[in-house]
């Protein structure tokens, strides 16, 4: 699978394990930066990560900051991304099941390492379950129109 990465400052760390973590698993990886842990700011890097996502470029994308939170928003604001910020693995289990969440979005502050590549683990495995559940993705894809 074709998955983009991006972070800030904050995140550089976590990042570069997730790329590895990801590169293991058999992933290719499209880093959207930031490429230091110098200052910037993070809609920079996340909003090419999430445009990789929206047209098709990247099946999945990351978003990671220090809380997931900027991140998250930035992403969203993306026409055809579903961004989950996740910071445990249920939450990335039924994001994916339910709402066919193509993002995640994780705060290296608040996840640690571990815990991070465990709920990626899960949000990359998990399929979507349709049925109902796409009536409701549809209303809400809607709102973008």
């Amino acid at each position: 699978m074709k998955i983009s990465i991006a972070c800030d400052h904050g995140a550089f760390e976590l990042k570069e394990r997730l790329k590895a973590h990801l590169a293991e698993l058999g992933h290719e990886v499209a880093d959207c930066g930031a490429h230091s842990t110098e200052s910037c700011d993070y809609p920079d890097f996340g909003i090419a990560a999430a445009k990789l996502v929206a047209d098709g470029t990247c099946e999945r994308g990351v978003v990671l900051c220090t809380t997931g939170i900027g991140m998250s928003m930035t992403a969203n604001k993306v026409k055809g991304v579903r961004c989950a910020l996740c910071h445990e693995t249920l939450s990335a289990e039924m994001t994916r099941r339910h709402n066919d969440a193509n993002m995640l979005a994780m705060g290296a502050g608040v996840t640690g390492g571990n815990l991070a590549e465990r709920i990626l683990d899960v949000f990359l495995s998990t399929e979507f379950e349709g049925g109902r559940h796409q009536r409701r993705i549809d209303k809400m894809m809607e709102a973008e129109q």
